[in-house]
């Protein structure tokens, strides 16, 4: 047993977490100092993501932006591979919890990290611009080091499914009215399609801002840190994975793989064999 005083082991306990995000005692639940209860039918949900992750109370047209990004990402077709990993797990038998956990285990850097990584290269480039680099030199120099440390794709960019994706010309659209409300710079939407305008001259032939990075510009102008691009991504595409998943336990269906019966893999194996049996070990892996 403990010789600690009481007092202080108490103190102990108490400090073992500590949190600025809430304040809850019995009858008292305060979210960065604002009661719950004021804040219910008051604020927005992306203006209380807002407030959990920031401290802060965004304005209603900052609220407006962030939730415009969140409305543009929340489902891409149960060919998207975490829509895809929901609806098979609801048909090997888990509840919506648990489907919506595997969906979303997947969301990482190939398939759920693009957003991120296109709001560190935006950052980076800006990064050279404070440095005194004109932005098209800054472009081009934060492309050379994001191609070497990460190979010829470019996050953010480019559509293997859309020639045009159709919501990035939208988000955009908004950063510019915000920009002229004075709501955002527009810092960050300039660098956008400053990548983009050097991609075109790089491939000689436009590979457009995908959605990826049009949320990347709206949560880099309302100051977000790239993390938190992803975990924002994460929280979009939980409501599609939500969606898809309940339509799928209402549809039925038992143990159901990524493709039907009928269509076959590749198999790129040996030809048909027997086993040698009784034969030599050393004959056994021969042809």
């Amino acid at each position: 047993m403990s010789d600690q005083d009481p007092a202080a082991l108490l103190d102990s306990a108490r400090s073992w977490w500590s949190t600025a995000i809430i304040d809850m005692a019995p009858g008292v639940i305060r979210f960065s100092g604002y009661p719950i209860e004021q804040l219910i039918g008051a604020v927005s949900f992306p203006q209380m993501i807002w407030l959990m992750l920031r401290g802060s109370m965004p304005g209603p047209a900052e609220g407006a932006l962030l939730e415009a990004a969140l409305v543009a990402a929340v489902d891409h077709g149960p060919q998207a591979p975490s829509i895809a990993i929901g609806r098979m797990s609801v048909t090997c038998g888990l509840p919506l919890n648990g489907a919506m956990a595997s969906a979303i285990n997947v969301l990482d850097d190939v398939h759920g990290g693009a957003g991120e990584q296109c709001m560190e290269l935006y950052a980076d480039i800006a990064r050279r611009m404070d440095g005194g680099e004109a932005l098209e030199a800054a472009v081009e120099a934060g492309l050379d080091a994001f191609v070497a440390a990460r190979g010829r794709i470019v996050s953010g960019f480019g559509h293997r499914f859309h020639p045009v994706d159709p919501r990035a010309p939208r988000l955009l659209a908004l950063v510019d009215a915000a920009r002229d409300q004075g709501v955002v710079s527009g810092r960050f939407a300039a660098i956008g399609r400053g990548v983009e305008a050097a991609l075109r001259r790089r491939t000689g032939r436009g590979i457009p801002m995908n959605i990826d990075g049009a949320t990347a510009v709206i949560y880099a102008e309302l100051g977000f840190a790239p993390p938190l691009g992803r975990g924002l991504f994460i929280l979009s595409r939980s409501v599609g994975i939500l969606a898809h998943a309940w339509e799928q336990t209402q549809q039925g269906g038992r143990i159901k793989g990524p493709m039907p019966r009928g269509i076959p893999y590749t198999y790129t194996g040996p030809a048909p064999r027997d086993y040698p049996g009784d034969a030599p070990a050393a004959n056994r892996d021969r042809p």
